[in-house]
């Protein structure tokens, strides 16, 4: 990949949206010629400091994305080198569980939330379920890679041209806006280890009848899972580094609570010995007590999800005459996808192929799961994971999400006074999601294993008189269905916006030349509604988590402008601001940011720049909106007790005594009285191309958010709460309990009337400072020989700090070391690519650097990888071309952590167990010019 600005940079600044297309067809014939000659000789030999901007951006275009193997948006933003936070991989659980099929991009490590994601310069719908329950994204996992012209990526804080969201830049998906024939390309990918296949068609074409021109497209995509079981690296417990990982996965066990002693099954487990393709065995745990088990049961989960679904896009021009035309882009997308996970210990039951008992009524001890068993007056847990033999296969327990996404863009535009270029356009876009996720009825299924309930026990239990032989005995089919349930949410997200924008590239003179305009004018409203299954949110109908609900909207408005001024013939100087003002809840927060850039090329061949700009940030819609959700804590110390009964243990005493932990239902819910995010952004730097073919860019970059939205630590919450009703810290500090600190702490920890903590009610506030800085350098080499063409390009980021306040007064975090933040982040991402055409031949070779990232127990590092993608084509004829590429060509497999106990035994978000893939593509075009 190469960096340089792209064609049309300087009007998607002006206009405050990226519409680079539109921007061309609002240009005279003559203008149209010369951006079009622009974008060749860009691409070309011309000295890249003659068309860079003040601020870098990278760019990726279809070719540069075949060459390097890529076969999804995803695999194309996780190799950008600005691309440095740790997002939810496929495997990743809690993704799965929250937000499933959905992946997120996240630059310079400020969150996805923090990254505005555009596709034809045009806002799009978020994924209508919030990150990990929070916080609001875009979900970029549907959009069709086939249909990319380009992808553009500026990064820094933009939010004076584009408004908010863009604190941590801009990513523009550019799809393609004409084509001179029809083009069929179908590629075919499987993995050398197994599984993942893969089938790909898109199909382009387009017309132009008189003054109505346009262009359609289509992508079919059809991608098998990958499962677990399927690599031997995570194949079975066995693979675990540690050996208490190592223990088979339960399959059923029975707990003598009060004892703390497990009942082995009269048969040693020989009725189950069949299931999970014969595996399951008695066991025995870390203390040597029995219980029934199965070493391949924890692979029953998907590595890649399965993915099929079709992707439609037309983009429309009518030209009424030389100065009007009117336009409209259309793009629809159907997807089902789906996958299927389960949790990362061996001794936990799965809430999707397993049961636990459980009883809302019943006492609140140990997540409800204790029962008294009138048969051996004993209290009892019974434990039960389900196999593939039982549930008729692992696809009836797959969550399913179908992916219903559209996007309108329609409007006019034109010219007028022979100088000013206008557009006047209507935007929409919704995202649309069926979601059904697997569970097990918790009545029925404590009937199905129990029997009926008995009544409770004064101390509160409920009373069972089970038979043992129940839960040791496989399950057909047909009685899994009879406990079994898909819980089906229903979410939506939509946008809607229309604006107004108009430019002018010689708005008056100066002595070193012509000083440019451009404004915009924008309103538009947002919303979204979870819809959940509403069983989902009572308390007793499902085992496993309670989920809550949340729906809103808001108004926003905008305006916006920018001056490009030369100020000498070497020197030209930009100036943007813009004021958002949002409306929702009563609430009206409103700011005005501004940037400002320099550009100076004392040589053709060189070009000092720097940039500067401020940002503001409306907190996501589900920070404000959401409902109760809820959340069980199994161990949460009470601070205050323990203080109260030992005065002299310090916080850290009480954790680790483990004496004073409770289970506690916790509640998060939205706040509504959130204000804005804002920051500072600053680069510098230079790009200088000495040799013809050569261009190296070095840039440096520093952004800062301040009062940043982050969700209240419960354990911080009772800490606070402690020391405000003793009146003092651990350390002897006095505090007021009067304080609103203290006030806000008593609120939220809830305790019942025997004094124990029953709940901490906790919400997103404005608390947290984010900065980080760094340098980014771009090199790319153009080189014709007899032997061929060759193109080497290269990028690198090296972040010189990474630092996160959570609370005022709270020492500085560095997020890139283990010892003082989870997960830390990779000080160092590169790529680095090399091409060679000659003829009818061409090949291709693609690296990807990820620095060194923390273990499993944040005590050292796992050490720095490389992964190459390889590929080769050859054109049959100048329309017809067959590729062939190979992903991760040594077949790498995530480097081994003796620490990472949990499964997978690796790190999800960095690293997969995919392995070598490859994929053969066939591109036939037929009219128009050769490929």
């Amino acid at each position: 990949m190469r960096k340089h600005a792209m064609v049309c940079s300087i009007q998607l600044a002006l206009l405050g949206m990226a519409a680079s297309a539109t921007a061309l067809a609002q240009s005279t014939d003559n203008d149209q010629t010369k951006q079009l000659d622009t974008v060749q000789v860009t691409g070309s030999r011309i000295p890249r400091a003659q068309v860079e901007g003040p601020a870098p951006v990278t760019v990726v275009t279809a070719e540069q994305i075949q060459s390097a193997g890529f076969t999804s948006v995803p695999d194309v933003l996780r190799s950008l080198s600005q691309n440095s936070g740790t997002v939810q991989g496929q495997q990743n659980t809690t993704g799965a569980q929250s937000t499933p099929g959905a992946q997120a991009v996240d630059l310079r490590g400020l969150g996805p939330n923090h990254t505005l994601v555009l596709i034809n310069g045009r806002r799009i719908a978020d994924f209508p379920l919030p990150l990990n329950g929070r916080s609001n994204f875009t979900d970029i996992g549907n959009i069709p890679l086939g249909m990319i012209d380009r992808i553009e990526v500026l990064t820094g804080s933009a939010s004076a041209v584009y408004g908010s969201d863009a604190m941590a830049g801009v990513i523009n998906f550019i799809l393609k806006k004409s084509t001179d024939g029809t083009t069929i390309d179908y590629r075919y990918g499987d993995t050398s280890r197994g599984g993942g296949e893969s089938h790909d068609l898109t199909l382009t074409t387009g017309f132009e009848q008189g003054n109505f021109s346009g262009i359609v497209g289509m992508e079919l995509l059809n991608k098998r899972p990958l499962w677990g079981t399927q690599r031997n690296v995570q194949d079975s417990t066995l693979d675990a580094p540690t050996e208490r990982r190592r223990l088979p996965r339960l399959i059923a066990q029975i707990t003598n609570w009060e004892d703390d002693v497990n009942i082995a099954p009269a048969d040693g487990c020989k009725a189950l010995s069949g299931l999970n393709d014969g595996t399951t065995h008695l066991a025995e745990d870390r203390f040597g007590e029995p219980y029934c088990g199965s070493e391949r049961a924890i692979a029953y989960r998907t590595i890649q999800n399965e993915r099929k679904g079709i992707n439609a896009y037309g983009s429309f021009e009518y030209r009424f005459n030389d100065e009007l035309s009117w336009f409209a882009d259309l793009q629809a997308g159907h997807q089902t996808v789906r996958l299927l996970t389960g949790t990362n210990g061996n001794d936990v039951v799965s809430d999707v192929m397993g049961w636990e008992f459980h009883d809302p009524a019943s006492t609140n001890n140990y997540r409800n799961k204790v029962f008294y068993n009138a048969a051996t007056d004993s209290r009892e847990i019974w434990s039960r994971q389900f196999s593939p033999e039982e549930i008729g296969g692992l696809r009836n327990r797959m969550n399913t999400t179908t992916q219903k996404t559209l996007a309108v863009t329609t409007g006019l535009k034109g010219i007028f006074a022979d100088a000013w270029n206008w557009e006047a356009a209507w935007n929409h876009s919704q995202y649309k999601a069926d979601v059904e996720m697997p569970r097990i009825k918790a009545d029925a299924a404590n009937r199905f294993f129990l029997g009926e309930r008995l009544g409770y026990t004064d101390s509160g239990y409920a009373i069972y008189n089970p038979d043992p032989t129940r839960l040791f005995t496989p399950l057909t089919p047909a009685e899994f269905a009879s406990i079994a349930a898909m819980s089906t949410f229903r979410p939506v997200a939509k946008n809607d916006n229309v604006s107004f924008t108009a430019d002018n590239t010689a708005l008056f003179s100066l002595p070193a030349g012509d000083v440019g305009f451009a404004g915009a004018i924008e309103y538009g409203r947002q919303s979204y509604r979870i819809n959940p299954d509403p069983l989902a949110l009572t308390e007793d109908a499902y085992t496993g988590p309670r989920y809550g609900d949340g729906s809103g909207s808001r108004n926003h408005w905008s305006a916006a402008g920018e001056l490009r001024i030369p100020v000498l013939s070497t020197l030209q100087a930009s100036l943007a601001g813009r004021y958002d003002r949002y409306s929702y809840g009563g609430k009206h927060p409103g700011k005005f940011t501004y940037s400002a850039g320099l550009e100076w090329r004392p040589l053709d061949t060189l070009l000092v720049r720097s940039s500067y700009g401020t940002g503001f940030r409306a907190p996501d819609m589900h920070y404000l909106f959401a409902g109760d959700d809820y959340y069980r804590t199994r161990y949460a110390t009470d601070y205050y007790q323990c203080r109260s009964e030992e005065p002299g243990f310090s916080d850290g005493d009480c954790y680790d005594d483990g004496s004073w932990d409770v289970s506690t239902f916790d509640v998060y819910k939205g706040n509504i009285e959130l204000g804005v995010e804002t920051s500072k952004s600053f680069s510098a730097g230079f790009v200088w191309s000495p040799l013809d073919g050569l261009d190296l860019a070095v840039d440096y970059y520093q952004i800062k958010v301040m009062n940043q939205v982050q969700v209240q630590d419960r354990e911080r919450l009772r800490i606070t709460e402690a020391n405000c009703r003793l009146g003092k810290t651990d350390a002897g500090v006095a505090v007021d309990i009067n304080s609103p600190t203290c006030q806000d702490a008593l609120a939220r920890v809830i305790r019942d009337a025997d004094g124990d903590i029953s709940s901490v009610r906790f919400a997103p506030i404005n608390i947290a400072k984010e900065e980080t800085s760094g340098i980014d350098v771009a090199a790319s080499y153009r080189l014709q020989t007899r032997a061929g063409d060759f193109r080497v390009n290269g990028n690198y980021t090296w972040v010189k700090d990474h630092t996160f306040q959570r609370y005022p007064g709270d020492a500085s975090e560095d997020m890139l070391h283990y010892e003082t933040f989870s997960p830390a982040l990779p000080r160092a991402k590169a790529n680095v690519g090399v091409n060679w055409d000659k003829g009818a031949w061409g090949a291709s070779l693609f690296g990807n650097y990820l620095g060194r990232v923390p273990n499993y127990d944040d005590d050292a590092w796992t050490q720095a990888t490389w992964r190459f993608n390889a590929g080769a084509r050859y054109d049959i004829s100048d329309h017809l071309r067959v590729s062939l590429s190979v992903n991760n060509l040594f077949d790498k497999m995530p480097p081994k952590d003796p620490t990472w106990a949990n499964y997978p035994y690796y790190d999800t978000a960095w690293f997969d167990s995919t392995g070598r893939s490859y994929f053969v593509q066939v591109t036939w075009k037929l009219g128009g010019k050769p490929l």
